[in-house]
């Protein structure tokens, strides 16, 4: 009986490495096919003009779930610079999808494919593809977050736009107002000023650096060329995917891990005003804490400026994101 089973295990440790084995092979021959499909191109240069950017674009194939993860599991395990740029050249139609939703922002469209493609570069050393997130909705947080930087970092208009608050207006302010009059309700700036929870000075002033001329979304974006790819065709749609809320909801999560690490790191004033500003909900003033520990106003910022660096060493070190990510 005994015999019988050791023949048994032996049988099936055979069966196992040889499906092991023709799994690898499947994967280097679907690699393989998508390499042929794509063939020698190189990655197109966005210093071309935008329509033969989007005409090149053309020649690269569309990755299925399948090959998308071939590929990916190859570029984490071998880090096969041939890997990565299919990965690349498969997901550069993302890139203009999620571009042509900034638009609105005055910066020209091939400036955030170009910032947009940077992100996209990130999100491909980043990506762990045995989290069971689809790389597309993994690599749009990063896409969307360098091309959010660079509009911040550029945009004249918003130069100010520098806290949290200032931030969500810009982004979320001229939504609100669409979906309140879709709706048919007239967006009040006493309304607005208390769902974001800033000034109706703030508001007014936000409103003043957002308006512009009315576009409509049916025009064709090129008006010299043939192409009939319309603003409506770049839009998102409003429906958010559940891969794509797996993907930030995994990214948040580490995030808010690493902060918990880094809390374990402070003690005594550092980490009251960790907790106290940096952390709550509704953050004490410097005033506030400099009154409870009988310090000046000024001693309590050196304190929090301090932790600031502190933090931004951590995560420089630790986490697996850019310090410039702009969370809204």
């Amino acid at each position: 009986m005994h015999k019988k089973t050791k023949k048994k295990l032996r049988k099936k440790t055979k069966k196992t490495r040889r499906s092991s084995s023709s799994k690898k092979q499947t994967a280097l021959v679907q690699m393989k096919e998508v390499e042929e499909s794509i063939g020698p191109a190189a990655i197109p240069s966005t210093q071309d003009n935008l329509p033969a950017y989007l005409n090149s674009l053309r020649h690269f194939p569309l990755l299925n779930r399948e090959q998308e993860k071939v590929i990916a599991v190859r570029y984490y395990e071998k880090k096969d610079p041939k890997a990565a740029q299919l990965l690349v050249v498969s997901n550069l139609r993302l890139v203009v999808k999620i571009a042509g939703d900034y638009v609105r922002s005055g910066i020209s469209l091939l400036d955030l494919i170009q910032e947009g493609n940077i992100g996209l570069l990130q999100a491909v050393k980043a990506y762990d593809p045995y989290r069971n997130v689809k790389f597309s909705s993994y690599a749009s947080y990063w896409i969307k977050a360098y091309i959010r930087s660079f509009i911040l970092r550029n945009w004249s208009l918003v130069k100010m736009g520098t806290t949290r608050a200032q931030r969500t207006l810009f982004y979320r302010l001229q939504k609100e107002k669409n979906q309140l009059e879709t709706m048919g309700i007239v967006p009040e700036t006493k309304y607005l000023a208390e769902k974001f929870d800033v000034k109706e000075k703030e508001i007014n002033e936000m409103s003043q650096r957002l308006s512009g001329h009315d576009l409509s979304l049916n025009t064709p974006l090129y008006s010299q060329s043939s192409s009939s790819l319309t603003r409506m065709q770049l839009l998102e749609s409003k429906a958010p995917l559940v891969d794509e809320q797996l993907a930030e909801q995994e990214i948040q999560t580490e995030f808010g891990e690493r902060l918990d690490k880094f809390e374990t790191t402070l003690s005594g004033k550092e980490l009251v005003i960790f907790r106290e500003r940096m952390r709550a909900d509704k953050p004490k003033t410097l005033q506030e804490i400099a009154n409870v520990y009988g310090v000046t106003r000024e001693r309590v910022r050196q304190i929090e400026s301090r932790v600031l660096e502190k933090l931004k060493d951590y995560m420089q070190k630790n986490a697996r994101f850019m310090e410039n990510v702009i969370d809204v």
